[in-house]
């Protein structure tokens, strides 16, 4: 089967138009103000326009209140919902939208619990631990800390370049992986050759299955 990729923290058209090029399947526009590939709701809505069908448009909030998510919702069509930060699983649901919730990990008991805790989302996206940020960090995690057996539909990230997707996803069989920084210049500025060549090695595995 072949795993989808998420292509994320996108801040210029031309980033959007690279990734559609080169096959993404989402991509992901960060609202959340303290991250160098935040965007405002005038951005995006300038990005989003760039986005054809079939191509989902998914928004990343870390502990939104609840204005801040239904103000994005009036004006940008979201196809997904990712809450980045702790939020409870009643506040993600609360929206009428399809949702993601991103952990942290940090044990193997962590993760099996959210795919309890979180039984409602769309997917559970793991990304590595890090005490004062909420992803973004550019390192991986114990992929052994991954249960074979998932209820949800399984999102890998955190420190994944073209460099080591395909054992990434040859070892954890994930539904989908998420990447910002390995495939960038500089952190908002995506690079073409690394966009090309991440999703390239992810349907490199399907073609070796």
């Amino acid at each position: 089967m072949k795993a989808r990729v998420k292509i994320c923290g996108l801040t210029r058209v031309e980033d959007v138009n690279a990734a559609v090029a080169c096959g993404a399947d989402a991509l992901g526009f960060v609202f959340y103000e303290p991250s160098p590939r935040s965007v405002t709701v005038e951005q995006a809505e300038r990005l989003v326009r760039h986005v054809p069908a079939f191509v989902s448009v998914v928004g990343l909030f870390v502990n939104p209140t609840e204005e801040q998510v239904r103000g994005v919702l009036e004006r940008i069509p979201l196809d997904l919902l990712q809450f980045h930060g702790d939020e409870p699983a009643d506040f993600c649901s609360q929206f009428g939208r399809r949702w993601i919730k991103a952990v942290r990990v940090q044990s193997a008991e962590q993760v099996e619990r959210a795919f309890s805790d979180y039984h409602a989302a769309a997917g559970l996206l793991l990304d590595a631990w890090d005490p004062q940020r909420y992803g973004g960090t550019g390192h991986s995690f114990n992929w052994d800390l991954i249960p074979q057996e998932r209820s949800l539909p399984l999102i890998l990230a955190g420190g994944l370049s073209s460099d080591n997707v395909f054992r990434a996803v040859e070892q954890v069989k994930p539904w989908a992986v998420d990447v910002s920084g390995g495939v960038e210049q500089s952190k908002g500025i995506k690079d073409i050759e690394k966009i090309s060549d991440f999703i390239k090695e992810v349907h490199r595995v399907c073609k070796t299955d």
